[in-house]
């Protein structure tokens, strides 16, 4: 029998979603997180291992003689060292697509957060400021704001891009967008492309959707956080390296722009001196964007197919 054991478990299935179909191909053992140090021992019976965010490097590789497939539980396979799996003709496999809808949901429940400020009033109605403001209604924290006629930005237009721009769409903003690769423009309209600059300083929110390269590490700095509105709104549910942290601190407290949405930072769980964590109108949420149960269902659905697949002789979705 197959033996097959998974790292990190936890996220995926905290308890709402089984392992059953991926259990149905072999012997299952399921790590809720597994210590790098303990990586090579958990792993060294396995010829199937996933991960999600647990590195298997080069040295861990070399280590497991058992191995002959791994599938990462999620987009994103830069915890694979996939060149030296490549080398021990060990095919990585991903899980391509599952979040799409999770995440564009999750970036416009962070963009109405700031437009609206649910949480702000209901916090101050239960203070007691409704019966103190005499009036039928009050807000606090500044104007509230229609997205209608605002002008979305979005950088990277892949899939996850291209929904994040339907629902703008749909709440009546302009949109446009940045991508290296510019494939066919959507259906809708008004669309344009605009190179990254003019996108950044003439959207009244930029949302980053790309993946995270060596050429555009850091890119949003202080100089292209100085070319945005001060009404307009970054949002980050991308990569957190994509943005220097320091910059966008700097930009907040002084508040040369309105504010920021960011579901990635740089260093997951942030480190107690990451200055975004005091810094002004920032709201962070913990990398969850992806993580609706429905989304959960589609990544395990996936990567029981890619399991199958493997041990049918004709791996799916291998990136190496």
């Amino acid at each position: 029998m197959t033996n097959i054991v998974v790292l990190d478990g936890y996220t995926l299935n905290p308890g709402d979603n089984p392992w059953d179909a991926v259990e149905a191909f072999g012997s299952l053992t399921v790590y809720d997180r597994t210590p790098a140090e303990e990586v090579v021992e958990r792993a060294m019976p396995a010829e199937i291992v996933l991960t999600n965010k647990t590195p298997l490097t080069a040295e861990s590789l070399a280590r497991l003689p058992n191995l002959k497939f791994v599938s990462v539980l999620a987009t994103g396979f830069n915890v694979v060292d996939v060149r030296t799996a490549r080398e021990r003709d060990i095919p990585v496999s991903n899980v391509p697509e599952y979040g799409t809808d999770s995440v564009a949901q999750h970036v416009f429940a962070t963009i109405l957060t700031f437009c609206h400020r649910p949480a702000l009033h209901d916090r101050l109605i239960r203070e007691g400021e409704w019966h103190r403001s005499g009036d039928f209604c009050f807000w606090s924290g500044g104007p509230l704001v229609e997205l209608a006629g605002k002008r979305m930005g979005i950088v990277g237009f892949g899939r996850i891009g291209r929904r994040v721009g339907e629902l703008a769409h749909a709440l009546g903003m302009e949109v446009a967008a940045y991508d290296v690769n510019q494939s066919a423009p959507p259906a809708y309209s008004p669309f344009q492309w605009q190179p990254i600059d003019q996108l950044f300083a003439q959207s009244d929110v930029v949302s980053l959707h790309c993946p995270q390269t060596d050429d555009n590490a850091g890119m949003v700095n202080r100089e292209l956080l100085a070319t945005m509105k001060p009404s307009a709104l970054l949002v980050n549910a991308a990569r957190g390296g994509l943005i220097n942290e320091a910059d966008l601190a700097e930009a907040l407290n002084a508040e040369r722009i309105a504010g920021a949405s960011l579901d990635v930072l740089s260093s997951e769980p942030p480190a107690d001196g990451n200055p975004l964590l005091r810094a002004k109108n920032c709201l962070l949420t913990p990398h969850i964007a992806w993580a609706a149960v429905e989304a959960r269902r589609r990544l395990m659905e996936v990567t029981a197919q890619n399991v199958s697949a493997f041990l049918g002789g004709q791996p799916i979705n291998v990136v190496n």
